[in-house]
Formats: structure tokens, sequence, C-alpha cells
């Protein structure tokens, strides 16, 4: 009995130093510097129609707990914020800067708005960041270089202006650089070619001028490059034969000269080709047989001229041809109907001629087909419709 009376008192003195413990844990200053950052990120929320932050961002629980939060596993300090998709407008307060540990930081899809403070460049451990689908505007910061670790960099579609900066070329370990759907100015950088692990640049929807840089091609890791939808002018530079991992190429809707480049049927993994609606001339080259993997070859509005080679029988897997709007000449060649994947075949205002051989059964699979505005003869070549134009 006498025991008893010993062991309870000691019991209550462990329950509360215990919580006394946990206490000073909770308030530590690392935790409540993040903790803060995040508060201060919730005051400048003015509109939260999910009321996510409202009920759920409270002094009361760790950050560690709070919706959007991700801490690391041997520290409580955090390391991944993810608001994606939860309608919220504000701004991004220079606070935000204090998440020291923060390797990801996604806001997508939301409406914050403003610029984007400097303070972020002390995030020297992101190596992700999706700003994407927002209403930013401003330069992108010549300060985006402090992020030495960065692998992803999704600024699209938002309303970013001025130039492209130089200091993105430093960011060695970049592999995804997604600008389009901005208001960006002036010329590609030189820089962006010092990217050596650069896998995806999507720089299209903007107002880029210049010639396309032949340093860009110095990117060879790279797989999807998107410049469509700019003012870029000056011809292809030979030089894109070095990116033999490419598998999508679009460059279409720009001011663009010159002939097709041999080199490019060099990139025998590409799978989608966009030229169109420059002003390319010239033929179009045998070495398209070369292109084995393509899947939508796209050359329409140019300037281009002589006939169609007889190596486009090569590309057995080729669903969508669109070659329409050129000076195309001589007969369709019966390898063209080799092509037995083919669902779009759109040739319309060019200058072939001759017959439609009855080989044009052999595409089972075509669900558009437009000949017309040519020199054809056979039935129905001029009551086609093209979604071309």
């Amino acid at each position: 009995m006498g025991n008893n009376g010993f062991l309870l008192p000691l019991m209550v003195f462990v329950v509360v130093l215990s919580n006394s413990v946990a206490n000073l844990s909770a308030e530590s200053p690392n935790a409540t510097i993040d903790q803060l950052a995040l508060l201060a990120l919730k005051a400048h929320v003015t509109h939260d129609p999910l009321n996510l932050l409202a009920t759920n961002w409270t002094s009361g629980t760790s950050v560690c707990n709070w919706i959007g939060v991700t801490c690391g596993s041997h520290h409580e300090r955090v390391t991944t914020l993810d608001l994606s998709k939860m309608s919220l407008i504000g701004t991004i307060p220079p606070h935000l800067g204090n998440l020291s540990f923060l390797s990801r930081l996604n806001i997508g899809f939301n409406h914050f708005h403003g610029s984007l403070p400097m303070e972020l460049a002390n995030l020297s451990s992101l190596k992700y960041i999706n700003f994407r689908h927002n209403n930013f505007r401003g330069e992108i910061p010549a300060w985006f270089d402090s992020f030495t670790q960065l692998h992803s960099l999704l600024l699209y579609s938002n309303n970013f202006s001025g130039v492209i900066p130089s200091s993105l070329g430093s960011l060695s370990n970049l592999e995804k650089l997604i600008l389009y759907d901005n208001d960006l100015k002036g010329q590609i950088p030189i820089a962006i070619g010092n990217l050596s692990k650069l896998k995806r640049l999507y720089l299209d929807n903007n107002q880029l001028s210049g010639q396309i840089p032949s340093a860009v091609f110095k990117c060879k890791a790279l797989e999807f490059l998107s410049l469509t939808d700019n003012v870029l002018e000056g011809s292809v530079p030979q030089e894109i034969g070095n990116l033999t991992r490419l598998r999508y190429l679009y460059l279409d809707n720009n001011n663009l000269t010159g002939q097709l480049p041999s080199a490019l049927f060099k990139c025998q993994e590409l799978e989608e080709l966009n030229l169109s609606q420059n002003a390319l001339k010239g033929s179009v080259p045998q070495e398209i047989g070369n292109l084995t993997k393509v899947i939508s070859l796209h050359l329409y509005r140019n300037n281009l001229t002589g006939k169609i080679p007889t190596t486009i029988g090569s590309l057995s897997v080729l669903r969508y041809l669109y070659l329409g709007y050129n000076s195309l000449t001589g007969q369709l060649p019966l390898t063209l109907f080799k092509c037995q994947e083919l669902e779009d075949l759109l040739l319309s205002n060019n200058s072939l001629e001759g017959s439609v051989p009855q080989e044009i059964g052999n595409l089972t699979k075509l669900r558009w087909l437009n000949l017309s505005k040519n020199n054809l003869t056979g039935r129905d070549t001029d009551n086609a419709t093209d979604k071309t134009q």
C-alpha cells in the first residue's frame, strides 16, 4: 500500500514532464519559423472558396498535419507545399522564403497574382517549382539561379513578361523548363545551351523573336521541344541533328524560312513533327523516310515545292499527314498507300496531278481525306473537308 502511494505522484510527474517536453518541441524555433511562414501565406490568401486553409491551418495543430504540407521524416520541417487546384486567390508573401527545407513548391491551378518576392531566393533546397495556371505578372526573376538543385521549373499559363533571363542557363540540374503561354519577348538566350540535362523545353505561345540559337541544340538530352506561336525567323539550324533523342518537335506558326535541314532527318526518334505555317521552301527530301517512328507529320502552309518523296512509304506508323497549302507537284506516289495506319491525309491546295490510284483503298483507317484544289483526276477530289483551315 505504501508503494502505491509513492507511485501515484511519480506517474503524475512523468506525465507533466512529457507534456512539457512535447510543448517545447512544438514551440521550437525551427518549427515556429515554418508555422509563421505558412500562416503569413494564409493571411495573404483573400479567397479560399473550399475553406481548406481557413479550417485546417490553425496554430493548435502541427504544420506537418496541415493540408498540402509534408514534413521530413527525420525532422518536423516542411519539405513539400502542394496547394494545387484549390481555387485560391492571393499573393505570395516574402515570409515563404523562410521555409529553408522546402524542396517541392506547387501552387498550380489557382489565382495567385502579383510578382514573386525576392525572399524566395532563400529556398536553395528547391527541386521542383510549379506555378502554372495562375496570374503572376512581372519578369521571371534573375535570382531563380539560386535554385541550384532545381530539376523542374513550370511557369506556364501566367502573365510573365520581359525576356527569359540568361541566368536560367546556370541551373545545371534542370530537366524541365516550361514557360509557354506567357507574354515573354526578346530572343531565346544562348545560355539555354548550358542545360545538359534538359529534356523538355516549352516556350510556345509567347512573343519570342530572332533566330533559333544553335546553342539550343547542345541540349542533347532534349526529348520535347516546342517553340510554336512565336515570331521566330531565319532557318532551322543544321545543329538540330544533334538531338538524337528528340521525340516531339513543334516549330509551327512562326516566320521560319529556308529549306528543311537535311540534319533534321537524323532525329530518328521523332514521333511528332510540326513545321506548319512558316515560309519554308525547297523540296521535301527523300531522307524523310528515315523517320520511321513518326506518327504525326505537319508541313502545311509553307512554300514547299517538288514531288512527294517515294520514301514516304517507309513511315509505317504514320497516322496524320498534313502537306496542304504548299506548291507540291507531280503524281501521288504509290508508296504513300503503304502507310496503312493513316487516319488523316490532307494534300489540298497544291499542284498535284494525275489520277488518284486505286491503292488508296488500302487506307482502311482513313477518316479525313482532302485532295481538293489540285490537278488530280478521279471522283470526289474536290468535295472533302479540310480541317487545317
